[in-house]
């Protein structure tokens, strides 16, 4: 007798379907989350435009269709090579509000300015399908440096925006002013509150229950309009070309590509998040099939009347809150929006928003943006003075043509829609920057330090010998050893890279040769007691009193010090070595140096390695501000300051 024996593989929980009712509940989430985020671009841009009520509530039941389709491509897929199949959302790009609102108004405004609008989203998002296997060459051409700086500009110029909705009742009726200040701010306290009481999927809708909530106060007063809901169909259907055929014109198109460009790092990084949620391989196939389908769903945006399309991040964080990995999740969801894109009633309760409360939220979305490019520059090493010239110029730019449009008039009609829109000059001078600076000619890097009173750039660095190495960077420590070494590391790639070699040759040294060179230095008695006057020359070079004003210290802080330095000294056998840029004040300074006293030799050890760190980290962004003066300057008179 025999006996066959099957081995059933276990369903991935990105392809599991889970029973229907959970299906629905679960789908119906991540539209609540996704919702507020959809509908207020359309929103935005009918009254950036002047579109009437029946062309804005045609606006957003178009968005909500074509937003299911494209959330449906990217997570059940067409074909093999469209869609990332992974429980990706996708939603209209924030990126696109305000370069389509000036391609619009630069194009007559109204309906009339909608035709060059989706002339330029259908060709973006034909550029993008087709471009989309070779991104992975482009993500060079926007390092941080780029996509920060155009998201911070994004944000900031988009705050005008949401400015426009807050006033937009005081301007046409000046008695309404207060009530609509009292709206927006009482919309942005809404959702302030909710992300600070609320935890989860409450917190990721805080936008949805201040509209809602805002909405609802002006309709108990009677501050808003809901006759459309009355007169609007009950069914409707979004027709291709609505609004006309598209119109192409070559700066729109340029503006748009950037908008799709921008998105394309977005989209890659909400790809690689998601695959880390749901414990996926990212793989540029991956990549190339997700922003494949971002490029036919924003061509499909611009024959069905919506926008560019990307993954929304807020869903992102939605998969990881509910651990609910299924892609037929977010399927589902693509299925509720085509319902709502199909009733034109829920599209005229969203139109019927007051524009003050439409204000409120998006400035907490729009300023949200600007933050998120503020935490993408935070990665950039602003030591480079090549990189702040990007970022310097390039929002300089922006903030210039966003405070004073009138330079759009000033200007030939082709470059209208470049000098009409902050967004789109930013982008282009930061990806223009980024070109000259580090892919165009020999690439010799950044001013790193001076050497023989002249700066010296990173491919200079990497060409010295052992002995004007540690002449360059011999300042770094009191002995030649961990600059010796650090030489041998070399070619270094990039600035922080050439800073974290001084640190790990010290890390990794032999605990002898640690406290020899924790030994080499002052104690903090000797450099924060010496009378400044009398001191040594060397004493006195090293004498960073003015940020906790160790200078102005009484005989009760001296006595202190003196004998929290003696017993160190007595306990350990070393000098207490203090890097005085980290003590916010003398209290700290006393506090920490009992502490370290009672310490463990061992666990000591390692405390003053660390102290010889941060000192030679400073002593490293010196040498890199030397070698940038301009650049340093500012900052070093605040630091005189703090």
């Amino acid at each position: 007798m025999s006996t066959t024996t099957s081995l059933v593989r276990p369903v991935d929980p990105v392809d599991a379907v889970p029973p229907v009712p959970k299906l629905a509940v679960l789908g119906l989430q991540h539209v609540l989350a996704f919702y507020a985020g959809a509908v207020i671009v359309p929103l935005v841009v009918a009254q950036g435009l002047g579109l009437s009520t029946r062309d804005t509530i045609h606006l957003i039941n178009a968005d909500l269709f074509t937003c299911g389709i494209a959330s449906i491509i990217q997570s059940a897929g067409l074909g093999r090579r469209i869609g990332v199949r992974l429980p990706l959302l996708q939603g209209v790009t924030f990126t696109a509000v305000s370069p389509i609102i000036a391609i619009g108004l630069a194009s007559g405004g109204g309906t009339d300015g909608l035709a060059a609008v989706y002339g330029s989203i259908i060709v973006a998002g034909l550029v993008t399908f087709f471009a989309a296997p070779y991104f992975a060459r482009l993500l060079k051409y926007f390092p941080p440096v780029v996509t920060g700086t155009l998201l911070t500009v994004m944000g900031t110029t988009l705050i005008g925006v949401a400015a426009g909705d807050i006033v937009r009742w005081g301007q046409t009726e000046p008695t309404l002013m207060v009530p609509g200040l009292l709206y927006a701010f009482g919309t942005l306290a809404v959702i302030v509150l909710a992300q600070r009481i609320f935890k989860g999927f409450m917190a990721t809708i805080a936008v949805l229950i201040g509209l809602v909530l805002g909405t609802g106060v002006a309709a108990l007063l009677g501050h808003t309009d809901f006759s459309g809901v009355g007169t609007a169909a009950p069914i409707g259907f979004t027709t291709p070309f609505f609004f006309g055929w598209p119109a192409f014109s070559l700066t729109a198109i340029i503006s748009m590509v950037i908008v799709m460009a921008i998105t394309a790092v977005e989209t890659t990084g909400d790809v690689f998040a998601t695959g880390e949620i749901v414990g996926k391989r990212i793989t540029p196939h991956h990549i190339s099939a997700a922003l494949r389908a971002d490029g036919l769903s924003t061509t499909l945006g611009g024959v069905l009347n919506s926008f560019p399309y990307t993954c929304f991040a807020q869903n992102v964080g939605l998969v990881r809150l509910t651990r609910v990995k299924s892609r037929w999740v977010v399927t589902a969801a693509g299925v509720l929006m085509i319902v709502l894109g199909l009733l034109p009633k829920a599209g005229a309760i969203v139109a019927a928003i007051p524009a003050p409360v439409l204000g409120g939220a998006s400035l907490a979305m729009f300023a949200n943006v600007a933050v998120v490019g503020i935490q993408t520059l935070g990665k950039v090493d602003m030591h480079d003075n090549r990189n702040a010239v990007i970022v310097s110029t390039s929002v300089g730019l922006a903030m210039l043509v966003t405070l004073q449009p009138g330079i759009a008039q000033a200007v030939p009609p082709w470059l209208a829609i470049i000098f009409g829109s902050g967004v789109t000059i930013g982008a282009i001078v930061a990806i223009v920057l980024n070109l000259l600076f580090f892919h165009v000619g020999r690439r010799r890097g950044p001013d790193v330090a001076v050497q023989y009173g002249r700066p010296v750039r990173l491919d200079e660095v990497n060409a010295m010998s052992r002995d004007e190495f540690v002449g360059t960077f011999g300042t770094l420590f009191p002995l030649p050893w961990p600059v010796e070494r650090a030489w041998e590391d070399r070619p270094f790639a990039s600035t922080e890279e050439l800073r974290d070699a001084f640190q790990q040759v010290v890390l990794s040294a032999d605990p002898q040769e640690q406290r020899a060179l924790v030994s080499s230095y002052y104690d903090i008695s000797e450099l924060v007691l010496a009378d400044p006057d009398a001191a040594p020359e060397d004493i006195k070079a090293l004498q960073e009193t003015g940020s906790i004003a160790l200078d102005r210290l009484d005989d009760r802080d001296r006595t202190e010090i003196a004998a929290v330095s003696a017993a160190y000294q007595d306990k350990h056998g070393l000098p207490l070595v203090v890097s005085l840029a980290n003590l916010a004040g003398r209290d700290q300074l006393i506090r920490d140096g009992w502490h370290r006293v009672a310490s463990s030799p061992a666990r000591e050890l390692v405390t003053a390695v660390a102290a010889v760190g941060d000192i030679a980290d400073a002593r490293f962004d010196a040498l890199v501000a030397d070698a940038n003066p301009i650049r340093s300057a500012w900052a070093r008179k605040f630091e005189q300051l703090t």
